[in-house]
């Protein structure tokens, strides 16, 4: 093991999600109640934005894959909670959010949950913890 003390990692921050659709995918999240806090440049004339759940610190960061590398939707891990799983399933169907067929209900330990799709394809969880 390596002697050198190094700075301890505290936190994470952001999660990052690759689109080209940055303007749907902003909607996307918005329409979910994520408000958009960071919206700039970078590099040759990309795009970063980060959107952030109304409690939390920890934020979804939208930007494009580098160059031209494809974009194939992917089970994100990201999981996202709830206090009320039947009133979000309920509320993500009436946006028309791809969401799975039903909730999942495997008893205790384990929470309701259901899995949706962003614009781009890619799976996100949320969980029911009250």
């Amino acid at each position: 093991m390596n002697s050198v003390k190094s700075a301890p990692i505290n936190r994470i921050s952001l999660v990052c999600i690759p689109t080209r659709e940055q303007d749907r995918a902003i909607a996307f999240y918005e329409s979910l109640g994520f408000e958009k806090q960071t919206d700039t440049t970078f590099g040759a004339g990309c795009r970063w934005v980060e959107v952030y759940p109304p409690q939390g610190t920890t934020g979804i960061a939208i930007a494009p894959p580098p160059g031209n590398d494809p974009i194939a939707p992917v089970n994100t891990g990201i999981t996202l909670t709830t206090n009320d799983i039947e009133a979000s399933y309920a509320r993500f169907k009436a946006l028309g959010v791809d969401v799975d067929h039903e909730i999942s209900r495997m008893g205790v330990p384990v929470p309701p949950m259901f899995w949706f799709r962003d614009p781009s394809g890619h799976t996100l969880l949320i969980v029911e913890q009250p």
